[in-house]
């Protein structure tokens, strides 16, 4: 009887009633869209600044996995609905024939009207389109709801039969891969030249986490160290001469650093003294800080600010004297190389016609893989010297190439067993002179 009655449906009943089902469709089609595209960091920042819809929005994520199942189930019956209408119409006019003619017309229309255009909308605008359905999606939650999950449920039991795993895990390390992607693509398709520094800063931002002070830190072997036994005199001299405001002093030997010695705390009580020679470094000396080398960039930062302090010692596991990290140090790991008038001549490398680039052994290889956009390891050693002498498992010579990593690295410089300067030939320049 249910048959008969659907095949004289009239049709200012019928076509009304397709018309709202394609409606309902797009509808559908549009909040599954909207809700799986739409930037959550946007709608948490509209929420904070008070965003009623936002908040809507941000609940919805939430529980994205029933809202996006409920609208799935309102699309699928509203899509069948609107076939079955069809077909029992175009049955009634032309028969069996009806059913081709049915599914060809409403595959068109289901595609076009109810898919296509409003998916399309809906991807282009996401966060707008999810702002302005938020409220009438919460109602389908509501009314389809119960039925989603329950539909959910049933898909979960069949998913664990087959083996597959259901529970949502949160990834930090999957988390941060999705932030540092969102970082790429900033920038690109715009005419923003100064979008690869904001990159690049943005990407150091999150290196922080990863890096040790070991990293950053100037190696023992250029810090400038005074000893606290020498005349005050030939001191306030050293002081005069270092390019730095902050000098470790040592007693016996270098590794013993018994104080941190500023030049200001320093010129101030030669004034007050008269003179250099009867000033008394120990009561001007700071407690010097230690730390260990494998110190977190980003704990360290926290540590600088919690303390008020810029200067900190850096030691390895046995407490010997590795090198020196500031507050400037870790900002530059950020921000890029900052320099005054004071700062000694900046150690760098220099670029030559030919795309080859003489550098110095010091200079680590995380400055030159950012600098240059390469990918050299950086696990094995800190400073470009370190790397060579890694790979060719010895002294090397002076005027001796290698070749690894796509690079090759003459040997310019050797100053007793550390390689002092070395020429750097990237792929590029390979290429370029065969």
């Amino acid at each position: 009887m249910d048959a008969e009655i659907s095949l004289h449906l009239p049709l200012y009943i019928a076509v009304p009633a397709v018309v709202l089902c394609l409606a309902l469709g797009a509808y559908m089609s549009a909040a599954e869209t909207a809700i799986t595209g739409t930037s959550r960091p946007r709608m948490h920042r509209l929420a904070q600044q008070g965003s009623k819809r936002a908040a809507v929005v941000n609940q919805l994520l939430d529980r994205k996995d029933e809202a996006v199942g409920a609208v799935l189930l309102g699309n699928s019956v509203v899509n069948i609905l609107s076939a079955s209408l069809t077909t029992a119409v175009l049955t009634s006019l032309f028969g069996a024939a009806g059913v081709v003619y049915a599914t060809i017309i409403v595959g068109v229309l289901v595609v076009i009207f109810a898919e296509v255009m409003p998916k399309t909308w809906a991807l282009l605008r996401a966060d707008r389109v999810a702002l302005t359905l938020a409220p009438s999606i919460v109602v389908t939650l509501a009314i389809l709801g119960p039925m989603a999950r329950a539909v959910a449920w049933i898909s979960r039991i069949f998913l664990r039969l087959l083996g597959v795993r259901t529970t949502l895990a949160h990834d930090a390390e999957e988390q941060a891969d999705v932030l540092r992607g969102a970082i790429e693509l900033h920038g690109i398709g715009q005419s923003d030249h100064d979008a690869p520094t904001e990159k690049a800063m943005l990407r150091s931002v999150l290196d922080l986490g990863d890096r040790t002070v070991s990293d950053v830190m100037t190696h023992r072997g250029n810090v400038v160290l005074i000893d606290a036994d020498d005349p005050p005199d030939e001191i306030v001299a050293h002081m005069l001469a270092a390019p730095y405001t902050r000098v470790p002093l040592y007693r016996g030997q270098p590794d013993n650093v018994v104080g941190v010695l500023h030049a200001k705390d320093m010129f101030r009580a030669v004034r007050a003294a008269g003179g250099p020679t009867d000033v008394k470094v120990d009561d001007v000396m700071t407690p010097p800080w230690f730390i260990p080398e494998s110190t977190i960039l980003f704990n360290q930062l926290q540590a600088f600010r919690a303390r008020h302090e810029h200067f900190a010692i850096v030691v390895d596991e046995y407490g010997a004297l590795r090198g020196i990290v500031t507050l400037e140090d870790i900002i530059e790991e950020i921000v890029g190389d900052i320099e005054d008038e004071h700062d000694a001549i900046k150690r760098g490398v220099i670029t030559r016609e030919d795309g080859s680039l003489i550098s110095q052994g010091d200079v680590p290889i995380h400055d030159l893989n950012r600098e240059f956009g390469w990918s050299l390891p950086e696990d094995i050693a800190i400073t470009i010297a370190g790397l060579v002498l890694h790979e060719a498992r010895r002294i090397p010579e002076v005027g001796q190439v290698y070749a690894f990593h796509g690079f090759r690295f003459e040997i310019l410089k050797r100053e007793g067993t550390r390689i002092a300067e070395l020429r750097i030939i990237p792929p590029a320049a390979i290429q370029a002179a065969n």
